[in-house]
């Protein structure tokens, strides 16, 4: 870690009371760290440390010349990149108790750095919470900070200053720090917080986000414990939407599987984008995306001229199930104020084999509508369940409050 920064203040503060307490200096004392003084301003750190020494070695010396001379040490000492005697001399001066809140914030931001640059990570962090305790709110010692608790692997002592930064940014109306909100993330995973982990993911996507941020936590959701196949149409959609649907084979398969599904408008319209976008249609399976699309372009004719007799059998079935699932198929198809009552009736009409994918179901509808966003994220909120429906729900809302 470099110290350039924290060695010219030391430097300038030196020098400014040096000047105030010259007169209680001694001439053997004072002549050896005037030396040093100017030896330090000619970047000879070595040199300036064995001058600081050699007032150190006057007997009989005065509290205020102890406290020149430890100054002067410190300073040098870090400049030679000598870390033990920058501990030794600004230790001392911390200890001294002449020291006003500010000059203890800054001298123990220097002992914080001495002890970094001896990779003694929980001494470093000892004297960075002394140096806040002090006052010290520096960027400087913040990065510090988190480089000594990660190299420390004090991830516990991550997240509850992390924590702290992002709580403190919300409180003030400011955007949390992107590098707190990934600290914290980190921390929350590498100590089994995993509610505490998807909240703060949650926040990073809605803070920030970036295309790169939702591939990484897509890519994590189907392989969380008891996530359901059933939702990977569910996924591509999620994909789809954030930018992060662009090889041939994912357009392929998402289509496919919303064909499987019944919503043959929706599996044409992903055949469209893919060829739209040059990810299908060339190349050695050209041919059979032209396939893929001609099966598409038949299946939603078939679905067309069907769906009013499908959903006359799902008014008159005893359970909601057929209701949802026609509701939506006249969702994709853009059909979005018959569809979301369809589905609504389907949910009070009850008997339904899953109910929170039908909520889930509702909240897309609605979020797609474009109509109705407050009731849609609400509703995506709402759904419950451990096999992925939940994360998908909260998921969804997050890309909705992004792209109001």
């Amino acid at each position: 870690m470099k110290t350039l920064h924290h060695l010219i203040a030391a430097v300038g503060l030196l020098m400014a009371l040096a000047g105030a307490q010259a007169q209680t200096v001694r001439p053997e004392v004072g002549k050896p760290l005037q030396q040093a003084a100017d030896l330090l301003k000619a970047g000879k750190g070595r040199e300036a440390l064995a001058k600081a020494r050699e007032a150190d070695a006057v007997s009989g010396k005065t509290a205020a010349e102890q406290l020149l001379i430890d100054r002067m040490k410190g300073a040098a000492a870090q400049r030679a990149g000598d870390s033990a005697a920058a501990i030794q001399a600004f230790e001392s001066l911390f200890n001294s108790g002449k020291l006003s809140g500010a000059e203890q914030a800054q001298i123990a931001e220097q002992i914080a750095y001495a002890y970094s640059q001896q990779k003694d990570w929980a001494r470093t962090n000892q004297w960075v919470q002394k140096a806040q305790a002090a006052g010290s709110t520096s960027a400087q010692l913040k990065q510090l900070q988190a480089y000594a608790q990660s190299q420390s692997g004090d991830y516990s002592a991550i997240a509850k200053e992390s924590a702290a930064a992002v709580a403190a940014a919300e409180q003030a109306g400011r955007k949390p720090d992107e590098g707190d909100l990934l600290r914290l993330a980190d921390a929350q995973q590498r100590t089994g917080q995993t509610q505490a982990r998807a909240a703060t993911l949650d926040k990073l996507l809605a803070y920030y986000p970036k295309k790169e941020y939702w591939s990484i936590l897509l890519g994590q959701l189907p392989r969380k414990s008891g996530f359901s196949d059933r939702f990977s149409l569910d996924l591509f959609r999620l994909r789809l939407a954030t930018g992060n649907l662009t090889k041939s084979d994912d357009y392929m398969e998402m289509a496919q599987l919303a064909l499987q599904a019944g919503y043959a408008a929706e599996g044409k319209a992903v055949v469209e984008k893919g060829f739209a976008s040059g990810a299908l249609g060339s190349g050695a399976e050209g041919e059979r995306h032209k396939r893929l699309r001609d099966l598409a372009v038949k299946q939603e004719a078939e679905v067309k001229a069907g769906i009013a007799k499908d959903e006359q059998e799902a008014v008159a079935a005893k359970d909601g199930n057929a209701l949802v699932q026609v509701g939506y198929n006249y969702v994709t198809m853009g059909q979005y104020d018959k569809g979301i009552a369809l589905i609504e009736r389907g949910i009070s009409k009850g008997g339904l084999k899953r109910p929170e994918d039908a909520k889930l179901r509702l909240g897309l509808a609605l979020l797609q509508s474009g109509k109705n966003k407050t009731k849609a994220v609400q509703t995506l909120r709402s759904v419950q369940g451990n096999d992925g429906a939940a994360d998908l729900g909260r998921l969804w809302a997050v890309y909705a409050n992004q792209n109001s």
